[in-house]
């Protein structure tokens, strides 16, 4: 049957008494809403909401950048935009484990000495030139020459470079060592910009700002104040991103000198996120609207203690005392405002290996026992309060010395150890250091009794560092200059094999010689809070190992959507 002609139906429309009209066109609308209404219906079944390329990220950072360099960089500025601009052959998922970035696949032997590289194909830097293994390989010499002193140095002493191909690459070990993975996190430094600067002039180079790398995105424009200060970048998504081009267009970044001075921005509007915030300015990110993401860190926070400086902590009663004595639950609550995570072990939560869980840590806190010990020890209370020990006409009281840095939240930590453990009898003072001095003049030569610190692990936690007898000495990292032949061995024994099982087990031994000899108080892991606009999706990152690693997903964010049938995505 054919249907009536356009003509006709005016034909008929005319025809039609006005009663009838009027009766006409209301079907007529009730057909055109119910057509539009089944497409509306069918649509939200069909159709999904997917990311859309556009959209702006302002972010505001503390501090000022200066070496945008991955072998040179220091600061969180320059190392928040390193994750930007640069690539690595890994990187973290967010998650806490590694994923290939320029890397197509790698494949370890089977005696773990040898770690074989093969990169993606059609790998370019952001001025369109291609990556190769002799990217890779000048990167990893450069990292190991002296006179460039960067701070990566020591992940690639002894371990041999060859280049099989522009895109296989081996590295040779002399000896098994499970957590190596970690180097290849290492971004990527192109050849074809820096061969011709003499190692000694590296710091120097203008390509330290204007950086040309591989990462998710690229300067735009760099923005400085009248004295010539950087004080923005304005970057761009990079079309050939290793992992895909960035949903999100353009960032900027904007640096501050201290974070009262990136809050009050932050209030004001002129960014919209921030990271490494303090608790106590949650409350006033959260009063603006915006989210604030809470992920772990791979970073601990204790006491430990220098029995060599200070001979009353060489005796054990008084080590178990002073962590009877901490309220580590009061410190998390009052001091982080809840942001953070009780811990009694010496691998953060949340890592491969650690015994810390959180919430359900065993409570150590009791001061009456504390002071029973004392007593039991041969301490007495003296007519001040505090505890003291004579020893062949020899008095001694019994007292020690906090050293920590001038970071707000941990001088608010030394000052409330110090009265929890001189309501026990302890008489404690605390000394606070600006962080150079404190690295330079009380870490290094290790002139403390007792230092509240943190310390930062790994993907692999590895704590051979922190605790092998060997590291007891500068350089080496072991602040409690902590000396036992079987958790050097552990130590060891871990670091060598690669099944996941003995190792977790080698972890497991060797927390639980440290929670016995307590060579260290260890109080909390914090979180990293990130305040980010509710616009912002995306962004799932759990768990970080540095600050810089709250961008690791940041291909992945985006702002705009648009939707699409869900048969259109196959």
């Amino acid at each position: 049957m054919d249907l009536p002609s356009l003509n006709e139906i005016k034909i008929i429309i005319h025809t039609l008494k006005p009663k009838e009209k009027i009766t006409f066109l209301l079907l007529v609308c009730v057909f055109v809403v119910s057509v539009l209404g089944a497409l509306f219906i069918l649509n939200n079944k069909m159709a999904v909401e997917v990311p859309y390329p556009g959209g702006a990220i302002y972010e505001g950072i503390v501090g000022t950048p200066r070496f945008l360099n991955p072998l040179i960089a220091i600061s969180d500025a320059d190392q928040d935009i390193d994750q930007l601009i640069y690539a690595g052959l890994l990187k973290s998922d967010g998650q806490g484990r590694l994923v290939p970035e320029l890397a197509e696949s790698y494949a370890i032997s089977p005696n773990g000495l040898t770690y074989t590289f093969t990169l993606k194909n059609g790998l370019v830097w952001h001025d369109g030139q291609p990556i190769t293994t002799e990217d890779v390989a000048f990167t990893i010499k450069a990292a190991k020459t002296p006179l460039i002193k960067s701070p990566k140095r020591a992940n690639w002493e002894g371990v041999e470079v060859e280049v099989q191909d522009p895109r296989v690459i081996k590295f040779i070990l002399k000896k098994p060592y499970t957590p190596f993975l970690e180097n290849a996190t290492l971004q990527i430094l192109p050849k074809h910009i820096w061969e011709d600067i003499t190692p000694d002039q590296i710091s120097l180079s203008q390509f330290n700002i204007e950086p040309v790398g591989a990462g998710p995105y690229r300067i735009k424009k760099i923005y400085r104040n009248s004295s010539g200060i950087i004080n923005s970048y304005a970057l761009e998504s990079f079309n050939d991103y290793a992992l895909g081009k960035p949903y999100i267009t353009n960032m900027v970044l904007n640096f501050y000198k201290s974070e009262s001075e990136l809050l009050a921005n932050y209030l004001n509007n002129n960014i919209k996120s921030m990271g490494s915030i303090s608790p106590k300015n949650v409350t006033e990110a959260l009063r603006r609207g915006s989210g604030v993401r809470t992920m772990t860190l791979s970073r601990i926070f204790g006491v430990f203690f220098n029995q060599n400086k200070n001979k009353t902590l060489a005796d054990y009663s008084v080590r178990k005392a002073l962590l009877l004595a901490t309220d580590k639950e009061k410190i998390v609550n009052e001091i982080l405002d809840g942001y953070g995570t009780i811990i009694s072990y010496p691998i953060p939560p949340g890592t491969f290996g650690s015994m810390n869980t959180g919430a359900t840590e065993e409570k150590t806190y009791d001061p009456e026992a504390a002071k029973k010990l004392l007593e039991k020890s041969g301490w007495k209370q003296n007519s001040s309060g505090f505890f003291e020990k004579t020893n062949k006409k020899v008095t001694t009281e019994l007292a020690i010395t906090l050293s920590t840095s001038m970071t707000p939240d941990l001088v608010a930590t030394a000052e409330m150890l110090k009265s929890m453990w001189e309501a026990i009898g302890i008489k404690t003072e605390v000394k606070t250091f600006d962080i150079g001095d404190f690295d330079k003049n009380i870490i290094r030569p290790r002139d403390y009794d007792a230092l509240l610190f943190g310390e930062v692990a790994g993907y692999d936690p590895d704590p051979f560092a922190f605790w092998h007898s060997s590291q007891r000495n500068d350089p080496g990292l072991n602040i409690a200059l902590y000396a036992n032949i079987a958790v050097d061995r552990l130590l060891e024994d871990a670091r060598a094999t690669s099944d996941p099982k003995k190792q977790a087990q080698k972890y497991e031994a060797f927390q639980k010689e440290i929670l016995e000899d307590i060579p260290a108080i260890f109080l909390y892991s914090p979180y990293y809070l990130y305040a980010t606009p509710n616009y912002l999706k995306g962004n799932d990152t759990t768990h970080i190992t540095a600050s810089s690693e709250r961008f690791a997903k940041v291909n992945q964010w985006y702002i705009d959507t648009k939707k699409v049938w869900k048969f259109l995505l196959k």
